[in-house]
């Protein structure tokens, strides 16, 4: 297997945060756990120091290690290990860990190598999207615990295999969607669980950007900043001629494409694989693997009836292959219709809404955000807007008093804000490092990773088919008629 850096150093930084603890067992309580002798050697105790590798170098990687970094300040742990494929990306994160941690990591090419390092307990993966699972697998395989970036997978029989050599091995491991671990996002479930809205009707998702996501990053083209602002030299730059900091004899195209068909070398794929359907499906896999997570977490809901998408390339009509605006439809056993949407063309006010029959509670801002307003708006008391709602007549919109509408407050957490924790949330993170001292389940499993993927498998294959797509739970296929 091979691994390779995230967009390798192709994004801006982003700040960090996240996880969590283990207490040694003797005798007996080494047999209950069904731990091996092998395994039990490398149980860790609250006070023994965790040492992680990084898989992949690139943008997101900085994050783990940000995240490790402060973590660090909570309990003993630190990176060790380096490996990506690209050298440029190994040495940058590196000398990452090196500042941080003040340690010279060991530096790899080939996971397999570092795998075989013994003193290993813990790997964070930020490599590309359509190797996820498999270098998940291959982690596990060798003994290590897990920290796995989104989405999980975007192939449903890597997503099958890789989730059943979780459950079939002994490791912790972790899924990057850290809005699992984040008081707001699990006060809203509570408060669904409690019945403070009724049962869920509908819950609806826009989170827009009005740029070119994941491309023109000038650290990569090798074009400064003031050519990038000029949008006639930005095209002609982009699309003729354009350069790379990636040369083929500095990586292993081979092992990056990982099982995928044999292509010339092309450095922007490799750096820029969220925009080629081979690779990735864009917006589904990045932020749809979030917001179905979300939507599950708050439901309880762990797979999709149907699923119907639509969208296309309509701003940037730079040579991607996947939509820059999209929409997906989505049915649940339960009974009730979550809809996304994105645009990169527009960035107005994004949000996210859950509508039950006795409230609402709505969202103001994009993935993550944490403020939440919680309202009787739209209850079973308001049939009709023109009999019995409200009727507005200037903005910002508030409701009325007599729907009790309040801000969603969680004692001991940050104030609420429309921004809300950054990706580098070091709660996460040590929720992943608590598991592993205790060999409990952590926040964000393997099960709740297939559970995303999936929804984002049927999202790209109904967009890229034209047809709605049906979830069989019992045989676990996609069909293109209702089960």
């Amino acid at each position: 297997m091979a691994e390779m850096g995230e967009n390798a150093m192709a994004e801006e930084s982003k700040p960090g945060i996240d996880r969590r603890t283990f207490v040694k067992q003797a005798g007996g309580a080494v047999l209950a756990t069904g731990l091996t002798a092998k395994s039990y050697a490398r149980v860790l105790g609250a006070n023994d120091r965790i040492r992680l590798a990084q898989l992949g170098c690139g943008d997101r990687s900085e994050g783990h290690v940000r995240m490790v970094q402060l973590a660090s300040k909570q309990m003993p742990v630190e990176t060790v290990a380096v490996c990506d494929l690209w050298s440029e990306a190994r040495e940058h994160r590196a000398a990452q860990v090196k500042k941080a941690f003040n340690l010279e990591p060991q530096k790899f090419k080939y996971s397999e190598e570092m795998l075989a390092l013994k003193d290993i307990d813990g790997v964070m993966i930020a490599t590309g999207d359509f190797q996820h699972a498999k270098l998940c697998t291959e982690v596990v395989k060798a003994g290590k615990d897990c920290y796995v970036e989104k989405p999980f997978a975007n192939v449903l029989s890597e997503a099958i295999e890789a989730r059943n050599a979780v459950k079939q091995s002994k490791q912790i491991v972790q899924m990057g969607t850290q809005h699992r671990s984040q008081p707001y996002p699990l006060a809203v479930r509570d408060l669904i669980r409690a019945g403070r809205i009724g049962d869920v009707v509908h819950i609806e998702q826009e989170w827009n950007v009005n740029e070119g996501r994941w491309r023109f990053k000038p650290e990569d083209t090798g074009l400064n900043r003031e050519m990038l602002m000029d949008i006639h030299v930005e095209w002609k730059q982009w699309l003729y001629g354009r350069t790379s900091m990636l040369r083929e004899e500095d990586t292993d195209w081979k092992r990056w494409l990982l099982g995928k068909p044999d292509r010339p070398f092309d450095p922007h794929v490799y750096l820029e694989f969220r925009l080629y359907k081979d690779f990735s499906s864009g917006i589904f896999d990045q932020w749809l693997s979030h917001g179905s997570d979300m939507v599950h977490l708050w439901t309880d809901q762990a797979y999709p009836e149907s699923v119907v998408s639509n969208g296309g390339i309509f701003t940037w009509k730079d040579g991607r292959e996947n939509p820059d605006t999209c929409v997906t439809a989505i049915t649940y056993p339960k009974g009730f219709l979550y809809t996304y949407k994105t645009i990169f063309g527009n960035s107005y006010r994004s949000f996210s809404r859950i509508q039950g029959r006795d409230g609402t509670i709505e969202n103001y801002g994009g993935e993550g955000a944490s403020l939440f307003w919680v309202t009787q708006e739209g209850g079973r008391q308001e049939f009709d807007p023109q009999d019995a709602g409200p009727v507005y007549n200037s903005v910002p919109i508030v409701g009325p008093a007599k729907d009790r509408g309040e801000i969603l407050k969680v004692p001991g957490a940050p104030p609420p804000d429309s921004l809300g924790p950054n990706d580098d949330d070091v709660v996460h993170l040590t929720n992943w490092l608590q598991a592993m001292q205790n060999r409990t389940q952590p926040n964000a499993t393997v099960d709740h990773g297939f559970s995303h993927s999936l929804v984002c498998i049927m999202a790209a294959q109904s967009y890229w088919s034209g047809k709605r797509l049906y979830w069989d739970p019992h045989n676990e296929q996609i069909l293109d008629h209702p089960v």
